[in-house]
């Protein structure tokens, strides 16, 4: 199996952690977005998208995070990080969809792009962007949280699930908007019980080989 990504995207991060979690071996492809790799020709004929992860696996190609992702559980269902329980399940599909589709989006490379490049913002107008979409989407998590009495320690009952591959990731890039996730205690503390296992510090965007 081979992977395509980036070590500070967000998609390939969440896609890692799963992989680790599940112990699955890959070759890593780095496609740095910072130098366009992924705006590429060669990269555009294995995803004409021009997205990171890509996983390649028996000669085919699979796009698209959540689709990887699911793909993986599927494949490899031990453990388990959808729960069998269904709503239970849809938690974890929920949180997934609350980071995955209404918060990461609109702050990943091509949308700030467009901001500095098209409508002129400055670098302060683009930091107040991503901290004001991060803020309204972690301020309804933390409240999702809190509301549910079965959670453990982690998102979604006491293991960890699909729903903290997504939320890391985004902590991770709301630390690096200069987000104060003061204003989160419960996100946080999902995040230091994440990070204490190793298949979470394995995944982190500074322990990947492109990081350096």
């Amino acid at each position: 199996m081979k992977m395509y990504g980036f070590f500070r995207s967000g998609t390939s991060h969440r896609t890692r952690i799963v992989m680790n979690l599940k112990k699955i071996n890959f070759e890593f492809v780095p496609i740095s977005l910072v130098k366009n790799q992924h705006q590429q020709l060669d990269f555009k004929k294995i995803n004409p998208q021009s997205f990171v992860p890509v996983v390649e696996v028996n000669d085919r190609i699979l796009t698209q995070s959540p689709a990887i992702i699911e793909w993986l559980e599927d494949t490899y269902p031990e453990p388990r990080l959808l729960p069998q329980e269904a709503i239970q399940a849809a938690k974890v599909r929920a949180i997934a969809a609350l980071v995955g589709c209404d918060i990461h989006p609109i702050n990943n490379k091509r949308i700030l792009d467009y901001l500095r490049n098209v409508l002129k913002l400055s670098d302060d107008q683009v930091l107040q962007w991503c901290q004001h979409w991060i803020e309204e989407g972690f301020t309804a998590l933390e409240q999702l949280l809190q509301q549910d009495t079965e959670r453990g320690a982690f998102c979604v009952g006491h293991q960890p699930s699909i729903a903290d591959a997504y939320v890391i990731p985004q902590v991770d890039s709301a630390k690096r908007f200069n987000v104060n996730l003061s204003q989160y205690p419960i996100i946080q503390s999902i995040y230091d019980a994440c990070m204490a296992l190793p298949e979470f510090q394995a995944a982190a965007p500074n322990n990947q080989p492109d990081a350096a």
